[in-house]
């Protein structure tokens, strides 16, 4: 099983970031962290690093039941989707698969929600 699913476009990076966005936002997410791993690697390391941003995707309705379910489910919150600059006019977007990522958390009651926010994700995915 794979643990993430994505989609390449053909467009620019930026571009790919503000399809993401609006897709996520359309599928009942919000954006609440952002991290620019090319600045932050440049800032800290001083490498060069390709364009590469961290979305922290969130839908607040299928949080919080997540919570009610499993209290320390929030140590794998937000749902991370990634934009990527692959070059030649070319950007992945990825998102983690939430079903994957669930397996690791022995409670057959989070499988439920984690299909509903899968099946959320992907779609917004499929989307762009």
């Amino acid at each position: 099983m794979s643990y993430y699913f994505a989609k390449t476009l053909d467009c620019s990076f930026d571009e790919a970031v503000r399809r993401a966005t609006e897709a996520l936002k359309q599928a009942g997410f919000g954006i609440i962290t952002e991290i620019d791993v090319r600045e932050t690697l440049k800032k800290k390391l001083g490498v060069d690093f390709r364009s590469y941003r961290i979305l922290g995707a969130c839908n607040p309705r299928m949080a919080h039941h997540a919570l009610t379910i499993e209290d320390k489910v929030g140590t794998m919150l937000p749902c991370n989707v990634i934009v990527q600059d692959l070059g030649g006019g070319r950007t992945e977007v990825a998102a983690i698969d939430p079903v994957a990522s669930m397996q690791a958390i022995e409670n057959p009651n989070l499988l439920e929600p984690a299909g509903q926010v899968q099946a959320a994700l992907k779609a917004a995915i499929l989307a762009l």
